[in-house]
């Protein structure tokens, strides 16, 4: 049971990971708008790689994902910080629910909701199905952070992996309109596309110029990456014993 579950987090860690390629490998595909607007005579071009800077250099952010793709739809919601600690959910197919705590470079506990375990064991026998609830529902599967078989589930919580693809050198990106993003000012940067699909890069106008939202319309996995909570703190408390199942 628990290898299964983990092909299907291996699963979803490949589509978020894709979103963020996705999104940001765009906007070197992006066409010139004169200079204009809170940026002053900064080029597209110039803001996005600022806001590629900027945002790899964060030591602290919160991602909140909305993935649509039809063959796996995922959302996700992780804090996550530059020494290793993170927190969150991430849901499959919308219906099945798992939560994260990685609190140091030891261990990471997973615990899954009943929709998630009963899709693990829908194949097995109806005593093996009840004795896997009994023994799973509620609780913490702790694992060490050195196992194999949690190398895709932490990719989540890597912040040079998931923002790999924010390097600088973007050429020919469009200023669209002021908005803002969760109540924060904000400059979209869009791309056209081919073949109906288009990619939308928000970043900050006030204070450090963080990239605050992507979206991708169109496509293989069209969907929403938001990032929020820029140096806030990370909790990830490690749960209490008595929760805790050991897979080890």
């Amino acid at each position: 049971m628990h290898r299964t579950a983990r092909t299907r987090r291996s699963a979803a860690v490949a589509v978020l990971c894709a979103a963020v390629a996705l999104g940001t490998a765009a906007c070197a595909h992006f066409s010139e708008a004169p200079p204009s607007g809170p940026f002053g005579e900064l080029t597209g071009s110039q803001i996005v790689n600022e806001a590629f800077r900027a945002t790899k250099h964060a030591k602290s952010m919160t991602v909140d994902v909305d993935l649509r793709s039809p063959d796996a739809p995922t959302k996700g919601y992780l804090s996550l910080d530059t020494q290793g600690k993170c927190a969150g959910t991430v849901s499959v197919d919308t219906a099945s629910t798992a939560e994260l705590v990685k609190a140091d470079d030891k261990n990471v506990y997973l615990r899954f909701d009943k929709a998630f375990l009963r899709e693990q064991v829908k194949d097995e026998s109806p005593e093996v199905q009840e004795a896997t609830l009994k023994e799973l529902q509620g609780k913490w599967m702790k694992t060490p952070v050195s196992d194999p078989d949690s190398k895709d589930m932490l990719a989540l919580c890597d912040m040079k992996g998931l923002l790999g693809k924010l390097e600088p050198g973007a050429s020919g990106i469009v200023k669209g309109a002021e908005t803002t993003v969760d109540g924060q000012e904000a400059l979209a940067l869009t791309e056209p596309g081919d073949g109906g699909e288009s990619s939308t890069v928000y970043v900050a106008t006030e204070g450090t110029p963080y990239i605050l939202k992507i979206v991708t319309k169109g496509g293989e996995d069209p969907g929403t990456i938001t990032f929020s909570h820029y140096g806030k703190p990370v909790v990830a408390k490690v749960p209490a014993a008595k929760d805790v199942v050991a897979t080890d």
